[in-house]
């Protein structure tokens, strides 16, 4: 028992260099993937919620534009979008594999639509009256959506947020497979097509403890910050 240990914990230490890069690889998607679901999907799921049927900024065509965008990225299969997106990402790029920067733009793509949704719904649990009370307050659409929308869904949108980025963690594994690093790529290379499980099995439970991290460290903060 003690040898196989000893051989493991071995074979820990000479791939330790190439886990930490992963590691760092998969930080790089993922924090293009948050910046994108913060600048872009937030924004995206505000203009889903206002310009909906009933609501201050109704606009069929806007909305219709919006959610026709959101429903065929987010049903479009992950790995064939990467694929699909490569001559794209190529042209504006340079390159569109083996690079941590090349393989978040998919990631990008997908965090912006992932997160709208949640935006959306997240506002439309927002009572009624909180938009009654805006409107006769004679709120501007960015003072209701700054002061009273997003106040009252604070909580809510972490909570979302901290879902979408769970999921960016498994869309970052796929990058593995065409070659986009991270530490899914890590689990593949040195681990499953080599034959040593122990080493995959290392790296999927890295991904665990950090998935339940992110996920205590979310509720955490959306508990603390809910006012309700």
């Amino acid at each position: 028992m003690s040898n196989t240990l000893e051989i493991y914990f071995e074979r820990v230490i000479d791939h330790a260099p190439r886990l930490i890069e992963s590691l760092y690889e998969t930080g790089i998607m993922m924090g293009f993937a948050m910046v994108a679901a913060i600048i872009l999907g937030l924004p995206l799921g505000t203009l889903l919620f206002l310009t909906a049927e009933g609501k201050p900024m109704e606009n069929k065509f806007l909305y219709q534009l919006a959610n026709v965008f959101v429903n065929i990225v987010r049903s479009f299969p992950f790995l064939l979008l990467v694929i699909a997106m490569q001559p794209a990402i190529r042209y504006f790029y340079g390159r569109a594999t083996g690079d941590p920067i090349a393989a978040s733009f998919p990631m990008m793509l997908i965090a912006i639509v992932l997160y709208a949704r949640f935006v959306e719904q997240s506002l439309l649990d927002v009572p009624k009256g909180v938009i009654e009370t805006a409107q006769s307050l004679g709120a501007t659409i960015p003072q209701l959506v700054w002061k009273f929308l997003y106040v009252e869904a604070r909580s809510s949108l972490l909570i979302g947020f901290t879902t979408a980025f769970v999921s960016f963690i498994s869309y970052s594994t796929i990058m593995g497979v065409i070659g986009g690093g991270g530490i899914g790529d890590f689990a593949i290379r040195y681990g499953y097509q080599r034959y040593e499980t122990d080493i995959m099995y290392t790296a999927i439970v890295i991904i665990i403890i950090f998935v339940i991290f992110v996920q205590w460290l979310g509720l955490k903060i959306a508990y603390k910050i809910d006012k309700r």
